[in-house]
């Protein structure tokens, strides 16, 4: 699987995308006349931040899959630049971390400081999609206006809140919205989380 999925990140995006949901789609098992919904898209989010009365702006570019493509691409957008990491523990509890570009994150250590249960690992992309609506690449923050069972633990960079704005991918990797930090919380706290804020510039736990 993981040399089919790589194949489809070198098509559009759409098409990646779409042969991953209805993949997903197709696992699952519904009734006559029940319809698996589709992941909402980046208008949705757009929607959902003016619903919001959240200012936002977004510029397009090449897709980008690491932060060193994106520190050549994004221009001269200024603020807070994020990472997003997409975490697993043993008993499939989920994480979803956002911390500045230039941190480093030791996963033992922080398995110790969010209590996850034995290690840590990355998500799957099936679980990705299934979660939080995105391809690996285009992990987000915003994501989680897709994840309607409130399954991810949101952690965030506490770095990021000594910048005005922070900025993120849309739901996918070939732009990058800017907002407040300030309405990045607001947004997660109105789609039902309360972030952990973690200072990944210090040690995350004793003697790790």
């Amino acid at each position: 699987f993981r040399q089919k999925f790589i194949i489809s990140l070198n098509t559009p995006l759409s098409a990646g995308f779409l042969t991953l949901a209805n993949g997903l789609a197709q696992r699952n098992t519904c009734t006559a006349g029940e319809r698996i919904a589709m992941p909402k898209q980046d208008h949705d989010l757009f929607a959902r931040l003016d619903d919001l009365g959240i200012a936002h702006e977004t510029i397009e570019h090449p897709a980008v899959f690491t932060v060193e493509e994106s520190q050549k691409l994004r221009g001269r957008l200024t603020g807070a630049h994020i990472k997003n990491l997409f975490l697993r523990d043993r008993k499939k509890r989920l994480f979803l971390c956002s911390v500045l570009e230039d941190r480093e994150v030791d996963l033992k250590a922080l398995r110790k400081r969010l209590g996850a249960k034995d290690s840590l690992s990355f998500g799957s992309p099936e679980t990705l999609m299934e979660v939080l609506g995105v391809l690996p690449g285009s992990v987000t923050p915003l994501a989680v206006v897709n994840d309607t069972d409130r399954q991810v633990t949101v952690v965030l960079d506490e770095g990021i809140f000594a910048q005005p704005v922070v900025n993120c991918h849309p739901l996918r990797n070939t732009a990058t919205t800017t907002v407040a930090v300030g309405d990045l919380l607001r947004f997660l706290e109105a789609e039902g989380y309360a972030p952990e804020r973690i200072d990944f510039g210090q040690a995350l736990f004793p003697d790790s």
